[in-house]
């Protein structure tokens, strides 16, 4: 049984709802779950089914004055829905980070990695601009990306999408957030790279006991990390199980479509091999 220690973050009757010119539209609803430390958590569904409403309602990053969002999200007991942003803004990065689908929107294309890397970090810490890099050097070490000094010099659109992403997840682990909230990390990248982000969070959840919110639309992903899953459709949770029941014996239509549609990380004859 998990004790009260392990909870780490806890949602509780949340509910979404946006302005249109015709009034409130509901986007998601009572969605319930709770995150334990070291666990990842796989969130999944087709697109529109809620998942990103979701994981920006934690973060608190909708336009408040567009968007209603009500019901309980708790860090350690803190309650985050509510808060003011320069409050909110000092839990963001430091407690919960957040890992977005295109690295390239994550970054300012006109900074040098280096430069964005360390101002991330000297927001968050008291530590100064040799102290920062000495960190992001040794972070990105610790996840094995080669030659950390020389990707600190380079911009944003010199390198690869999946290398970008390996960066960004290295970003992310390096103020050792209690949460990470991962939104289809690996979608844009290409098979050999979509592993190599995928076993990097693996290695930050084992290394630095971080939680992940693993957010994807396939089950194919979410099988290859999750310990837990949750599948949301038409902005509800139709399903949450171990991740292990959830495939060998799914209860919801839904879910079971899910199964049968999902894509592999394997080729036809024999699994990628790769190294971290």
């Amino acid at each position: 049984m998990e004790t009260k220690d392990q909870n780490i973050l806890s949602v509780r009757g949340l509910h979404v709802q946006v302005r249109t010119q015709e009034g409130f539209s509901t986007l998601v609803q009572n969605i319930n779950f709770e995150m334990n430390k070291g666990k990842i958590l796989g969130l999944v569904g087709e697109s529109g089914s809620g998942k990103t409403v979701t994981s920006m309602s934690i973060v608190q990053l909708h336009d408040k004055k567009n968007m209603d969002i009500r019901g309980s999200i708790t860090l350690h007991g803190k309650e985050l829905n509510g808060l003011e942003n320069r409050e909110i803004r000092k839990i963001r990065g430091k407690d919960i980070a957040f890992i977005m689908q295109n690295p390239m929107n994550a970054f300012t294309p006109v900074f040098t990695i280096g430069h964005q890397f360390i101002e991330t970090i000297k927001s968050h810490t008291f530590l100064n601009k040799k102290q920062a890099k000495e960190l992001a050097i040794e972070v990105m070490e610790s996840v094995d990306l080669p030659n950390p000094d020389k990707l600190l010099k380079n911009y944003p659109f010199q390198l690869s999408g999946g290398m970008l992403q390996r960066v960004m997840i290295s970003m992310a682990a390096c103020l050792q957030p209690s949460v990470i909230i991962a939104d289809e990390p690996s979608t844009a990248l290409d098979l050999h790279s979509q592993l190599l982000v995928l076993r990097l969070l693996d290695k930050v959840r084992s290394e630095y006991g971080t939680s992940i919110l693993l957010i994807s639309h396939d089950l194919g992903v979410i099988s290859e990390l999750a310990d837990d899953v949750i599948v949301m459709q038409n902005g509800r949770i139709v399903e949450s199980a171990n991740v292990l029941d959830l495939f060998d014996a799914p209860q919801h239509e839904y879910t079971k479509k899910l199964l049968r549609t999902r894509p592999t990380l394997y080729s036809q004859k024999q699994p990628y091999t790769y190294m971290l």
